[in-house]
């Protein structure tokens, strides 16, 4: 599934084995984030990520920051 871009805001969906492997992803983006300065909006439920990307102080709507990150995202996924 690639990202979506509804509401002012990309989104996706991302699912794995189990919760480890689930919170690890979240690891890797968090550290990604905190490097871009640009920190997402996301759940998680046993095996499924769902982050959401808007750049707040633009007045949440989607920007180049966003898709940079979204960008990064997929490298390290593969997807």
């Amino acid at each position: 599934m690639a990202w979506k871009e509804k509401d002012n805001k990309l989104y996706r969906s991302f699912t794995f084995s189990d919760f480890g492997e689930a919170f690890s992803f979240m690891t890797h983006i968090a550290l990604l984030a905190e490097k871009q300065n640009h920190h997402p909006t996301w759940t998680n439920t046993w095996n499924k990520v769902e982050i959401w990307l808007s750049t707040h102080d633009k007045g949440d709507i989607v920007t180049d920051a966003d898709r940079k990150l979204a960008a990064a995202i997929d490298k390290i996924t593969g997807k």
